[in-house]
């Protein structure tokens, strides 16, 4: 791993503090800044079907000589090299972050620790094409031998964030007469809603948990399992696992119909294009499908280590996010998908961001001298618009990044204008609407402007489009944690919460079994909400 300066010793960093002084000047407002000469040419970049229009963000030229002139302080491509070739950069963990390779199809090794996990990756793809063909023709069916028309995966965060989001975003692709469900909520609500809509004798349950130890993934298996035993059915027939190799889910002892692994050096979030993702994905679209979508999150993987920095995609998004969490001062950012299949992408996105990025530690455990990490939150266009854009117009400002698809996975004619076109005349109009603002006499209806954002394009929502939109969001996150200097693979942070739950679940299953459901000894808080509870009422 690079180990570098702390933030506010780099000359550079101290060079964009002060050049982001200049940008409270009102010659400096957004309406100026868009109307100069090839604007839109000097900030944007178009790569593999991918545009990336960052025009209407508050930069100017030296801003981005500045930025690359820090990508080039903290050596963002060699990191970035140095986790594509297995390099140990999860430090904390002692792991390497290679979930590019379970995309890499280029032929060339990956050594870890000296050996190369390749072989591993390439078997476990030709298991997944394999399981889902012979699910697909009908060779492998549930106990009673009917074929499985609905797939219910179950897994929490990154075990199913990432997998949704890719399944609403190609379900015009899903062919195969299944239907996919998320049991990802140990709250029963999640449980009872998917059991209405299936029928026990033609459902594939998938168990998605790296340790197999995930207490609300373990307690949904039970659940599962004691449903399917109701219904006659035998489980071993109708559950699959996904886990780490000789995890309690990889064990012959408790016989499933197959199992298929992950690797340590997969995160969660990042894991939508290992077995996580693959295996689901390729029984809703097709293993096919699922490849074309390895190969589109490939080529922007190679994008992004190859290209320099004045051209790179994701580290310039990057690059941006930074100057305007640390140097604007913007702590929210917004993702707004004009395309109704994208719906699940701000959700992973939440995960992939928040929990990679919201760090208060550098990798060699010192504390931050900057904060790290931004909110991250989103809904499809227009819905947004009618939702929230009052406060993104007029109210606390947040910067936003569009999203615009060019061709639509469907068409309809219509007399005047498509929705498709009524979309893009939103689209294109909101940026524009947030850069200029309205002068108004009446101050209720003034809107002040100079508010940043980023559009992004995409031909079409193809299986290779989802996977390049992807790969361009964990990259985009991984670079910004390599400026910050902490950590993205590790999430100590959701830990504690868990720690404290363990312990008040073992105090209720205690007292379930002593039947007696008095809690004197728990704290005067702890002890009104388990009152609550086991009273059934306030």
């Amino acid at each position: 791993m690079h180990r570098s300066l702390n933030l506010t010793s780099i000359p550079v960093w101290k060079n964009l503090k002060k050049h982001a002084e200049n940008f409270s000047r009102p010659d400096r407002h957004l309406k100026y800044l868009i109307k100069e000469n090839s604007r839109l040419e000097k900030f944007s970049l178009k790569c593999n079907g991918f545009f990336y229009d960052f025009s209407r963000q508050r930069v100017d030229e030296k801003v981005m000589s500045l930025l690359f002139e820090l990508a080039k302080a903290r050596k963002l491509k060699e990191q970035f090299i140095s986790m594509m070739n297995g390099e140990k950069i999860n430090t904390s963990e002692n792991r390497a972050a290679l979930h590019t390779a379970s995309r890499n199809f280029s032929g060339n090794s990956i050594f870890l620790d000296k050996k190369d996990v390749m072989p591993e990756i390439i078997k476990t793809r030709e298991n997944i094409r394999e399981f889902a063909s012979k699910v697909h023709n009908g060779k492998i069916t549930g106990s009673t031998g009917r074929h499985f028309n609905h797939v219910v995966v179950i897994g929490i965060g990154g075990s199913y964030l990432g997998t949704k989001f890719v399944s609403c975003a190609l379900e015009a692709f899903a062919d195969k007469d299944i239907e996919i469900h998320f049991l990802s909520n140990v709250d029963i609500h999640n449980f009872g809603n998917i059991v209405s809509r299936i029928e026990a004798g033609s459902t594939l349950w998938i168990v998605v948990s790296k340790s197999y130890t995930t207490a609300e993934t373990i307690a949904n298996t039970n659940l599962a399992i004691s449903f399917m035993k109701e219904k006659g059915l035998d489980p071993s027939k109708h559950l699959i696992t996904v886990t780490s190799k000789g995890s309690p889910g990889d064990d012959p002892k408790n016989p499933v119909l197959s199992s298929f692994h992950m690797f340590d050096f997969i995160g969660g979030r990042y894991s939508v294009s290992s077995a996580v993702g693959g295996v689901p994905l390729s029984l809703y679209l097709g293993y096919d499908k699922f490849e074309q979508f390895l190969k589109g999150t490939e080529e922007m993987d190679i994008h992004s280590k190859d290209s320099p920095c004045e051209k790179n995609i994701p580290l310039i998004a990057a690059l941006i996010s930074i100057w305007n969490n640390n140097f604007l001062g913007y702590q929210t950012q917004a993702i707004i998908p004009y395309a109704s299949p994208l719906q699940k992408l701000a959700p992973h996105i939440q995960q992939l961001s928040m929990e990679s990025n919201g760090k208060s530690v550098t990798q060699e455990g010192h504390s931050l001298d900057e904060p790290a990490g931004a909110i991250i939150f989103g809904e499809p266009g227009t819905n947004a618009q009618h939702s929230f854009f009052q406060l993104a117009h007029q109210g606390r400002p947040f910067p936003i990044e569009f999203i615009g698809v060019i061709k639509p996975q469907y068409n309809y004619k219509s007399k005047r204008v498509t929705n498709h076109q009524e979309l893009w005349a939103n689209l294109i109009s909101q940026p524009t609407a947030l850069a200029l603002g309205k002068e108004d006499k009446n101050k209720a209806k003034y809107f002040p402007g100079n508010r940043p954002s980023s559009t992004i394009l995409i031909n079409n929502l193809s299986p290779e489009s989802i996977g390049r939109l992807l790969s361009f969001y964990e990259a985009k996150t991984v670079f910004e944690a390599f400026i910050w200097g902490t950590n993205p693979f590790d999430q100590f942070g959701v830990e504690l919460g868990k720690a404290i739950a363990s312990g008040i679940r073992n105090e209720i299953e205690l007292k379930n079994e002593q039947k007696d459901h008095s809690f004197e000894k728990m704290d005067k808080i702890t002890k009104f909400y388990l009152d609550a509870l086991f009273s059934g009422k306030l």
